[in-house]
């Protein structure tokens, strides 16, 4: 193995090179629409996306915020603060809210970019009831007494909304920008400095901006795409969100890293994945397994042809056996992969490979990534541990991220002074170099794929005036590995319901973290010295439920 790292080049300046290399290979397609842009084509589309931008006053480290499904303007904001040196803040499209006004403020935003919405969830109301300047004011004077940093709200459609610029109204200004403006505004930056920020939830309640460096992600999509044996001629579909690394890291930076075809999903549905497959003949799709269930089992499965597909990943929670064994002889992929990581981990450090056996790829997450250092260490003692002795997972190199926005604090609990990022997570690493991971320091649920932090939801529950305390377990679940269950004391002569606590969270809080059960209790079991034992609220849960407590995660 070569002891240089892949490359030490920014993502613009990657891109513009594949340019000249491949202009007219596709880059970007969008089967369901009918929708193909080459390399050369994308290239142009965000140049002049990216001079609009300069027009409304984005320049090198501004933050972006781009809150919208896999749309093609999410991917032409990507390339465009890229090429200027902005920062794209990715936002869940579940947020609601309560959530977008904490990430907008706490990332000092400069843009935000919005579509419609998603199910019951008005983007441009939600917009307009945090920022309701926006109304009196013209674009490009906002002052908004909320967010100070806040200049620009950009509509990223057709439709007209007083004070947001549309998607269109940028790539116009763009056309009126100068070629010299922009020539200027692409120096300046290098492949250490922060192109992509990602908000995690944290154990404090507060969600942490994890600031990622084109190097970070550039090369972990490289090496990513290495362990599924990708080639320019890979063609690989993405129904998974680009707002999680899954997506633009692992799917966007693993395909341009090998100069492939991105085969987009606008919004999960099995029917328009198999769809896009079959047109597009894909080579590899990726997913979380409940993804992969609902392809298997939609009704119209057996009309599509599948045989274009060999590898792909499955990630985000455990992957059953039956299941794995189902997509490989199913969906003709035979190489399919499992990853491990943490978004501060840019985020794989350890993964299956394509040619792996089916025991190996189920019952481990394969073994560590290129340049970057492993070790498991006691949680105690900080010692490193022997194999197959349980321990946090630790990495240190290339992909550890530059820090969580504006909090020190956080970050050096994260990175200690040698480099290490702790991971949180427990795990063993047997004598050939294979990875299992075993359970989690940090109380973390895992719904489908979507990591939750209890005392975020608790820190929510408790604004409810009506609630006295709130303490959030996981509870086991067959579709989506964990849901979570909140049990609520209230104040003293307050009556509440179930139906009223997840009608409070409902229209504030995304909905897979709001609680599928809420259990009203007088009080929490502790230990003598007055720590809650979740343990036992998740045997009371399961008790309740009649679920079999042999399922019961054994920590946190």
């Amino acid at each position: 193995m070569s002891e240089e790292l892949f490359t030490e080049k920014t993502i613009a300046a990657f891109f513009a090179d594949l340019v000249k290399i491949q202009p007219d290979h596709p880059f970007i397609m969008y089967p369901d629409r009918g929708l193909c842009w080459s390399y050369k084509d994308f290239d142009e589309r965000t140049d002049n996306m990216a001079k609009g931008l300069l027009s409304i006053g984005v320049k090198k480290g501004s933050h972006v915020g781009v809150w919208a499904r896999n749309v093609p303007e999410w991917l032409t904001l990507m390339f465009a603060t890229a090429k200027i040196g902005a920062v794209l803040v990715t936002i869940n499209t579940n947020y609601k809210s309560h959530e977008l006004e904490y990430l907008v403020k706490q990332s000092d935003m400069h843009t935000l970019a919005i579509v419609d919405g998603l199910r019951d969830v008005s983007y441009v109301d939600v917009v307009y009831d945090l920022v309701p300047e926006l109304k009196q004011q013209p674009r490009g004077c906002l002052k908004s007494a909320r967010f100070p940093f806040l200049k620009n709200v950009v509509y990223l459609g057709q439709e007209k909304h007083r004070g947001m610029y549309t998607s269109m109204e940028l790539f116009q200004l763009g056309e009126n920008t100068s070629d010299e403006a922009f020539e200027k505004a692409k120096t300046g930056f290098d492949q250490y400095d922060v192109v992509n920020m990602q908000y995690t939830s944290g154990t404090t309640g507060f969600p942490k901006g994890v600031m990622l460096t084109s190097r970070n992600i550039l090369n972990n999509g490289f090496y990513i795409g290495e362990r599924q044996l990708f080639t320019k001629n890979d063609r690989v579909c993405l129904p998974v969100p680009l707002f999680h690394c899954f997506g633009c890291v692992l799917g966007i930076m693993a395909i341009l890293s090998h100069g492939a075809t991105a085969v987009m999903v606008e919004q999960f549905d099995p029917l328009i994945v198999l769809a896009s497959i079959q047109k597009a003949k894909a080579t590899a799709v990726y997913g979380v397994p409940t993804m992969y269930i609902a392809e298997l089992n939609h009704p119209m499965f057996s009309m599509f042809d599948m045989s274009s597909l060999r590898t792909g990943i499955m990630s985000g929670s455990l992957c059953p056996v039956a299941l794995m064994r189902e997509v490989i002889e199913k969906m003709h992929m035979p190489e399919i992969t499992i990853p491990y990581g943490l978004t501060e981990a840019s985020p794989v450090f350890t993964m299956s490979g394509a040619h792996e056996t089916l025991e190996r790829r189920v019952s481990t997450v394969g073994t560590g990534q290129p340049h970057i250092e492993i070790k498991i260490i006691d949680p105690e003692t900080g010692k490193t541990v022997p194999p197959n002795t349980v321990g946090e997972l630790c990495c240190r190199g290339y992909n550890v991220m530059k820090g969580y926005y504006n909090m020190p604090e956080e970050t050096a609990k994260a990175i200690d002074a040698d480099g290490w990022l702790h991971s949180g997570d427990l795990g063993t690493v047997d004598e050939d170099g294979y990875y299992r991971i075993t359970g989690r320091l940090k109380d973390m649920i895992i719904r489908g794929g979507e990591n939750i932090y209890p005392k975020e939801i608790e820190e929510f529950l408790r604004t409810n005036s009506g609630v006295e305390d709130a303490e959030v377990v996981g509870i086991p679940d067959e579709k989506y590995g964990e849901i979570v269950g909140a049990f609520i004391i209230l104040r003293k002569g307050v009556e509440m319901t179930d139906e009223d606590l997840r009608e409070y969270c409902k229209s504030r809080i995304a909905f897979y973290k709001t609680p599928k059960h809420f259990f009203i209790v007088d009080a929490f079991p502790q230990t003598a010295s007055g720590k809650i034992q979740k343990f036992k609220l998740r045997e009371m849960a399961c008790d309740i439920l009649g679920i079999d407590k042999k399922n019961i995660i054994k920590h946190g």
